[in-house]
């Protein structure tokens, strides 16, 4: 089983190192980020007055542990579908959300994230919360 890590496992990764690094070492080499998850942890990064710091723990501590996997076509086809199916039946998902949900399913790996709310009425993706357990 692989995973992709939400924007909110990977900040708290790094604000906190001890809260996931068992996760991060137990599953060594099946860990990735959508490259949608690295725009957004770059622009916390850059709202910051001395943005330096968390640029070079992202890029030197984060990206040492994961695969950044792009948002391309085919996560693209996925998108669309979901977010018709989901609009034809009144359910409306963060784009965002959706995108890095998008991402998960084109590569069936499981997404974790501490807001499994946000993505439940998403139709066959498998969640977990490694903040929670």
């Amino acid at each position: 089983m692989s995973f992709l890590l939400d924007t909110n496992i990977c900040s708290a990764h790094l604000k906190h190192p001890g809260a996931v690094a068992h996760r991060m070492l137990q599953h060594s080499g099946r860990i990735f980020i959508s490259s949608i998850v690295l725009g957004e942890l770059l622009t916390w990064a850059y709202r910051r007055s001395d943005p330096a710091p968390l640029v070079r723990q992202i890029k030197q501590e984060l990206l040492a542990d994961v695969t950044v996997l792009n948002y391309d076509h085919s996560c693209a086809e996925r998108f669309g579908q979901l977010r018709g199916s989901l609009l034809q039946r009144g359910v409306s998902v963060s784009p965002v959300d959706l995108m890095i949900a998008s991402v998960a399913l084109t590569h069936d790996l499981v997404l974790v994230t501490h807001n499994i709310r946000d993505f439940s009425s998403i139709p066959d993706l498998h969640l977990e919360d490694w903040l929670s357990s």
